[in-house]
């Protein structure tokens, strides 16, 4: 993809430099204290220089400053390193309680590294095109494994390798329709199994580890990073992908499929894309979204997402502004060449219209951090559930059965 950024211009090589107007002297100034004029007897010699301009500081008075700026200086320099170096060893050294704060962090990635990483599983990949690497995990001892869709679509041959050296087969049990995940199965029993967290508890700027086979090559790789965004937007080959949590911590081709992690080594993405137009931005799917398919396999049933049928737009501040809605946040029908409901879909059976803004599902609102897809993914096709809509100026409840949602 071009680059579009326009070039930045740059500074002269010249600085500009403002200098201080002089100061000239001002004789009414010479009686005020405060603002008010106060008399007083004048010598003749103040008299004699008062028309004369005042002369600045000598040189040896100049150079004495100076000396005593540098002194003093010196000394505060010096005492502020013997502080940084740890001179001052006292209960309250924030030196000290940095050094302890890092060494955490340090030792938190580490074990969780180490009880994570066993879990942890690199997909060497045979198709009609070719071959392909990607990663998975382990969420169920008896060999349930859940990876991106792009890494196994159309694989003929999958092997799996597991971190203690064993190689097993691998079969596709299902691919999601919704997102970019699916389900592989492998035939083995007592495996190592990563610990599900929930995404919807995460913040911007905490740990976050991801966990793969970045290239196909440097299995069980671990990078670290800080959550930096969540609920964002991308296109890839695949499709749109919506709720998707940004992270710097390097996820790169191979690592597809791995797992993110916490600071507690609770997986709470998918690793799952990179940008290609910028460093130390990756993106993986919440494991809220990704939880019911898991849950599917492991009962036994065919993988399905909920579907109402409606073609929406996410609504922000300036897509509100721009429109002239009431409300900047919600799942906007916006008609296109087409209608915006779906003909013959649950939405249309409903008595959603064009326009509609869908503000509630279940009483739970629709923000940037909880759009509608991520609230509907909670529900199992054939539940009916109710969904506040705002129609015109008045706010309606429109109860609607979920259908299937049909292969994209």
């Amino acid at each position: 993809m071009s680059d579009t950024r326009k070039p930045i211009s740059r500074r002269s090589a010249r600085p500009i430099r403002f200098e201080p107007e002089r100061s000239e002297w001002q004789p009414w100034l010479e009686n005020l204290d405060d603002g008010v004029p106060k008399s007083s007897a004048t010598s003749e010699a103040e008299e004699e220089t008062r028309g004369e301009p005042r002369a600045g500081l000598t040189g040896r008075a100049t150079a004495g400053l100076l000396a005593i700026s540098i002194i003093f200086g010196a000394v505060g320099g010096a005492g502020a390193t013997y502080f940084v170096l740890g001179g001052n060893q006292g209960s309250g050294d924030i030196v000290t309680q940095i050094r302890q704060t890092l060494t955490s962090e340090q030792s938190a990635i580490v074990n969780v590294a180490e009880r994570v990483s066993p879990a942890i599983v690199t997909l060497e990949v045979t198709t009609a095109s070719g071959e392909g690497v990607g990663s998975g995990v382990i969420y169920s001892a008896d060999g349930w494994i859940v990876t991106n869709r792009h890494v196994v679509e159309g694989a003929t041959d999958i092997t799996v390798h597991l971190k203690d050296g064993r190689d097993v087969n691998g079969t596709i049990y299902g691919i999601d329709t919704l997102t970019d995940l699916a389900i592989v199965k492998v035939e083995s029993t007592d495996l190592s199994v990563a610990t599900l967290g929930r995404s919807r508890d995460i913040q911007v700027g905490q740990t976050a580890i991801a966990m793969g086979s970045p290239l196909g090559v440097y299995t069980n790789s671990v990078t670290a990073g800080i959550i930096s965004a969540l609920g964002r937007q991308i296109t890839t080959e695949s499709g749109r992908l919506d709720g998707l949590i940004q992270t710097d911590a390097a996820i790169n081709p191979g690592n597809s499929g791995g797992a993110l992690v916490d600071s507690s080594g609770a997986v709470i993405g998918i690793n799952t894309a990179i940008s290609n137009e910028g460093a130390g931005i990756g993106f993986a799917i919440p494991i809220d979204i990704a939880r019911p398919i898991m849950e599917q396999a492991l009962a036994g049933v065919p993988l399905s997402r909920p579907w109402i049928g409606i073609r929406y737009t996410s609504l922000d501040r300036r897509t509100a502004a721009q429109n002239n809605l009431p409300v900047f946040q919600g799942a906007w029908l916006t008609p296109g060449t087409e209608s915006a409901v779906v003909p013959g879909s649950p939405a249309e059976a409903a008595g959603f219209a064009d326009g509609d803004i869908v503000v509630k599902v279940e009483g739970e609102a629709i923000d940037e951090l909880h759009p509608l897809q991520d609230l509907l993914v909670q529900y199992s096709p054939g539940a009916t559930i109710v969904l506040d809509v705002l129609r015109g100026e008045s706010v309606i409840q429109l109860s609607v059965t979920l259908g299937t949602r049909p292969n994209q």
